[in-house]
C-alpha cells in the first residue's frame, strides 16, 4: 500500500470511528488529504477538522480514544484549546481540531473535503471557508523592495554590532519575505498548489527560476553578509535599487564601518 492510500485510508477510518462514537457531525479533510489529493506524497500528513454535535466538542478534544480506535497513537501534544498535533505508531502523523458549526464562521482553512458525515448533516457548503485568507501577497513592487532593502540594511548593522541571530532574522526572513510577498509580479510562475497561509509553501515548483538562486540568499547565521549581497543583486536585477543604499548596504556586507 503506497504511502497516499495509508493516508486516505486513515483518514477515512477516523470517520469510521467517529460514527461509532457518535456526537459527531462531520469530518473535514484539509490540505493534501483535503481538495488536493494530486499533491500526496511520502512525506504528507493528514491535517483534518471534526464537527462535533452542539455541546460535545469537548469531548473529542480531552478525550482521544475516537482516533486510538482508528490507529494506536504514539504520541500527542494539545498545541490549542481546540485541538492536537499526533503521531500515530505506525508513523503517520496528523493536525486537527474540533469545533461546532457555529464556530466555522470564524475558523481559518482552505478548501475542505468531506471525509465523513452523519446522514443527518446537510450543510454540505462547509467546505468553504467563510473567513477571507490572509494577505501575503503585495502588489506594489516599491513598497516590498523598499522594506527588504531596509529590512538589509538594519539586519548588516545588528550583525556589525555583533547581534548575529537578530541579523539572520533581518536579512533572511524579513527581507526575503518582503521579496516572496511580490515574487508573482518578478517571475514566471507555475500554477502549483500556492497556499494561503505561506509564501514559501512549494516555491521551488511555483518559481523553479526563483529557486536557484535562493540558496545564495540564505547562507545561514555565520554568512547573514553574503546572504544579504545575493538578495541585493537579485533586486537589482529586477528593480532601480537607490544607488546610496545599496552603497552602504555593501560597505556594511563588507565588513567597512559607518
Amino acid at each position: 500500500m503506497t504511502r497516499k492510500e495509508r493516508l486516505l485510508q486513515r483518514l477515512d477510518g477516523i470517520g469510521k470511528s467517529l460514527e461509532k462514537k457518535g456526537d459527531a457531525l462531520l469530518l473535514l479533510g484539509l490540505g493534501s488529504v483535503g481538495s488536493e489529493t494530486d499533491r500526496l506524497d511520502d512525506y504528507s500528513d493528514i491535517d483534518f477538522y471534526v464537527i462535533a454535535a452542539p455541546g460535545c466538542k469537548d469531548r473529542f478534544i480531552d478525550r482521544l480514544d475516537w482516533l486510538e480506535d482508528a490507529h494506536p497513537l504514539a504520541y500527542s501534544f494539545k498545541n490549542a484549546d481546540v485541538g492536537h498535533k499526533v503521531l500515530f505508531e505506525d508513523g503517520i502523523y496528523g493536525e486537527f481540531a474540533v469545533f461546532e458549526e457555529t464556530d466555522m464562521d470564524t475558523a481559518g482553512y482552505s478548501k475542505g473535503r468531506i471525509a465523513w458525515k452523519h446522514p443527518s448533516y446537510e450543510n454540505d457548503g462547509i467546505v468553504n471557508p467563510k473567513v477571507p485568507f490572509p494577505q501575503l501577497t503585495s502588489e506594489s513592487v516599491d513598497f516590498a523592495l523598499n522594506e527588504a532593502l531596509t529590512n538589509l540594511y538594519v539586519g548588516l548593522c545588528r550583525y556589525a554590532r555583533g547581534e548575529k541571530l537578530s541579523a539572520s532574522r533581518f536579512i533572511e526572513g524579513h527581507a526575503l519575505n518582503n521579496v516572496l510577498s511580490v515574487l508573482h509580479l518578478l517571475e514566471p510562475k507555475v500554477d502549483y498548489y500556492p497556499d494561503p497561509f505561506g509564501n514559501e509553501r512549494r516555491l521551488e515548483k511555483r518559481y523553479p527560476r526563483f529557486a536557484d538562486r535562493i540558496g545564495g540568499m540564505m547562507q545561514g547565521y555565520d554568512k547573514a553578509p553574503e546572504s544579504a549581497v545575493r538578495m541585493l543583486e537579485y533586486m537589482e536585477e529586477v528593480y532601480p535599487v537607490n544607488g546610496r543604499l545599496a552603497e552602504e548596504i555593501r560597505k556594511l556586507a563588507s565588513g567597512q564601518s559607518l
